[in-house]
């Protein structure tokens, strides 16, 4: 396929509309077929759910051109079940998994000339997602729903490589202990909007969201999961049960025990033994993986001994070897990647 006359290399990652995308129906209690469209705009009532009550999640993915000209989606199973886990928690109709895999297949299929070459730094970013679409004015779950997927070419999310950030210790919280911080719910990250312009304005690139209970224990930022490394090179992760299940955090720790033969933990991790660590990252889809060079916690530095100017050794192995695998330059674990042509 020909692909679009698109200035690859100098993307930035923002939204550029594609040809078509992938939209159905929950009516009468159950899915209709669902449809590729080309229609950009969503229609629905004033009064839908998703404008009165936030009844929306989501998920986020990407398709890669391949060292061999292939176009692959990474794990697109896992974001089915992460959907799914989220529609259960906000009371919406769980679009059936092997469903989800094949409309993102079909819309990237569809958008397949706005699939970045290889070797350019650029993806199609796939944003499936579910909301509320009829009148209710009581607070109830709404009775229609609408399951939609569109995809934008965007380019890498650092430009010139990945520098180390600066992060605060935020003195909001991201969930309660028994909310909704494990799904991917569009109010959670509607309540940390405040906190990232606060933290901008303060000249922080992310917050440190402490566990709302005691605000002694690393959850996440909000939207990445945190990833440390310790002196002897064991790779860290924080337990919460108000964590989202990143997909790229719990792949990287298997690259790191099974590709790269490091010790792997994912524990509480407190605050006051942050300074042990000697890296610290960030994960997620769009940037792999953020380093990050220095945590200040009101006024208190906390400086990593891989600096603020490159990621650190082992972040770095961790990042060449998920995007090798992304990219078809390394072999993936079986079920890891899924063909679309």
């Amino acid at each position: 396929m020909e692909k679009k006359n698109i200035d690859w290399s100098n993307l930035g990652f923002g939204y550029l509309k594609t040809d078509k995308r992938f939209v159905s129906q929950f009516k009468d209690g159950k899915w209709d077929e669902g449809r590729m469209t080309e229609d950009d705009t969503v229609v629905i009532s004033e009064c839908a759910g998703v404008l009165q009550y936030a009844q929306t999640i989501f998920e986020g993915l990407k398709a890669y051109t391949t060292e061999d000209g292939r176009i692959v989606t990474f794990r697109p199973d896992l974001n089915a079940s992460r959907l799914a886990d989220s529609a259960r928690r906000l009371e919406m109709p769980v679009f059936p998994e092997d469903r989800f895999v094949e409309a993102v297949k079909q819309t990237v299929k569809e958008n397949a000339a706005y699939v970045p070459p290889y070797g350019s730094g650029a993806t199609l970013y796939i944003r499936p997602y579910m909301f509320g679409s009829n009148p209710v004015i009581g607070v109830k779950p709404a009775d229609e729903y609408q399951f939609r997927i569109f995809t934008t070419p965007v380019g890498p999310y650092f430009k010139g490589g990945a520098k180390p950030i600066t992060i605060k210790v935020s003195d909001f919280d991201r969930a309660a202990p028994h909310g909704t911080g494990h799904i991917k719910a569009g109010l959670n990250y509607a309540m940390s909007l405040h906190a990232i312009v606060t933290a901008h304005a303060e000249g922080y690139d992310e917050n440190m969201y402490l566990d709302a209970g005691s605000r002694t224990k690393v959850e996440e930022t909000g939207g990445a999961n945190f990833l440390f490394v310790t002196k002897d090179h064991k790779v860290v992760t924080p337990k919460s049960s108000s964590i989202l299940p990143s997909i790229t955090r719990r792949s990287l720790m298997q690259v790191a025990k099974d590709y790269l033969g490091l010790e792997t933990e994912e524990r509480e991790v407190y605050l006051d033994e942050l300074a042990d660590f000697a890296e610290c990252g960030l994960c997620g889809t769009a940037a792999v993986i953020s380093p990050v060079g220095k945590i200040v916690d009101h006024g208190k530095e906390i400086c990593f001994p891989a600096g603020m100017e490159k990621m650190g050794e082992i972040t770095q192995k961790l990042y060449d070897t998920l995007t090798g695998i992304q990219m078809g330059r390394l072999e993936a674990p079986a079920g890891w990647i899924e063909v679309i042509e």
